[in-house]
């Protein structure tokens, strides 16, 4: 009885250390792909290193593998194929997996990959799309800072206020104008008679 309960000690023991070998503190991972935590910025677009097409987005992380280079996503784009071929991929030198390939829809270059199967301790991979981070790139949403320089130091947009003042500077210069045309006539008539005289 004592030796089971030892034996069971021990299990639990081993499976808790297993559990807490493979929880990754994907903040930190984050932090080191993306510069800063996704806090500060905008959702994160994942697209092919090759021909920019969008791949995935953060909206559906699932974590990563820092020692891999790869990110883990739940779900991707259409521009996303899965291969159909099965083969082996050793992770280590004990870790044998099966994988199937992630392929760009546009440019057809590998991305990475889906385990299909896997040792125990990289269950938490299987049937996520692993990304390798050197395949794809990534452009945070928001972080556009270009804009047009305003064309005039005080330009106003255009308000039913604005439009007012406006329409009331046109008036005043259009009496200014027929004031001016008016007096520019009368000046005429005046040379003119002078003329006549002479």
């Amino acid at each position: 009885m004592a030796a089971r309960e030892k034996s069971l000690k021990h299990r639990q023991k081993s499976e808790n250390t297993t559990f807490e070998a493979s929880s990754i503190d994907s903040t930190a991972v984050e932090e080191k792909l993306f510069g800063q935590a996704e806090e500060d910025d905008g959702p994160v677009v994942f697209i092919c290193g090759k021909c920019k097409l969008p791949v995935g987005d953060s909206l559906s992380w699932d974590g990563s593998e820092d020692g891999q280079n790869q990110i883990r996503l739940k779900r991707v784009t259409d521009n996303v194929l899965v291969g159909k071929d099965n083969r082996l991929y050793e992770v280590s030198k004990r870790s044998l997996c099966l994988i199937v390939d992630l392929v760009c829809r546009g440019c057809h270059s590998v991305l990475g990959m889906v385990y299909a199967s896997t040792p125990k301790n990289l269950d938490h991979k299987r049937f996520t799309f692993c990304f390798n981070v050197a395949d794809i790139d990534s452009y945070v949403l928001g972080s556009a800072s270009q804009m047009l320089a305003a064309e005039g130091p005080k330009e106003q947009p255009v308000t039913l206020e604005y439009r007012g003042i406006v329409e009331q500077q046109l008036t005043e210069m259009k009496m200014l104008v027929m004031s001016m045309a008016q007096r520019l006539e009368e000046i005429e008539a005046g040379l003119q008679e002078g003329c006549d005289e002479a």
